[in-house]
């Protein structure tokens, strides 16, 4: 779910003028010759991004303060059940059924066990579950689109799903947003939390989209795309896809500089 641009007081560009902005600043990019792999705080063609991030220092904060008021969580608070986001009513969601797994490791290959992996999403209409969400498609009283596990020995997760639909947000005039999933994951403790998206792969609306445009890097923007997997597939019963998440190193997966709702 995405948060308002800001109002300029002007009508909102269009996807033209966004478009353009996009090509410039990867042109640019292209001749500074500097590899950047996170996505870039002010982008001006995610009109809000100067909102969405600290613009003062940092201040220090007591751990242990924090984690006092933080939520807690053990093993058995964490049901199986939960990592399978279309048994959680009475029926059956609407939309194209799919399983999403993969790996959690470090950037030396090695599994990161036990941690806590979250996921929330649009359903198959492109509609949160959340008052703020007023696009006029359709809930689905049978799919709230949250879901949550726990790596397992070898840092493998599992999620039974919906494939999400796209949906449009107020960037600029006639702007959707790519069908994605957000990936929430927690390490040793709450304080130690990054968040990402996960997108499907050949979506038409990724040249479009600022938001995964702010990351300037095609090959890093590309290791936010999960790839089919039909191994991964079941006869009859859900198309399958496989993205692994790396934690450090050069080919880390990109995490959101702070928590947001696009």
């Amino acid at each position: 779910m995405t948060s308002p641009a800001p109002s300029s007081g002007g009508a909102l560009a269009r996807q033209d003028d966004i478009t353009a902005e996009i090509t410039d600043i990867e042109a640019a990019y292209q001749r500074a010759g500097v590899e950047e792999t996170q996505p870039r705080l002010d982008y001006p063609p995610y009109r809000s991004s100067i909102l969405r991030h600290p613009t003062k220092d940092l201040h220090h904060a007591d751990p242990e303060t924090i984690e006092r008021w933080a939520p807690c969580f053990g093993h058995r608070d964490v049901d199986p059940l939960e990592a399978d986001l279309t048994i959680q009513h009475g029926g059956e969601p609407i939309g194209e059924r799919m399983v999403i797994a993969g790996r959690v490791v470090d950037g030396e290959g090695r599994p990161v066990r036990h941690q806590l992996v979250e996921i929330w999403q649009a359903n198959a209409g492109g509609r949160y579950v959340h008052k703020r969400d007023q696009h006029p498609a359709p809930l689905d009283p049978n799919f709230t689109g949250v879901g949550r596990c726990l790596t397992d020995a070898e840092g493998n997760y599992r999620f039974q799903t919906i494939k999400p639909g796209p949906y449009p947000w107020k960037n600029h005039h006639n702007a959707w947003r790519p069908a994605h999933i957000h990936f929430s994951l927690f390490g040793t403790d709450f304080t130690q939390r990054m968040v990402t998206q996960m997108y499907f792969p050949g979506d038409p609306l990724f040249a479009l989209d600022p938001i995964y445009q702010s990351i300037t890097d095609t090959k890093a923007r590309e290791r936010l795309v999960a790839s089919y997997d039909h191994d991964l597939t079941s006869h009859e019963w859900a198309t399958g896809y496989r993205w692994d998440i790396v934690l450090t190193g050069s080919q880390r997966t990109y995490m959101e500089e702070e928590e947001d709702d696009a």
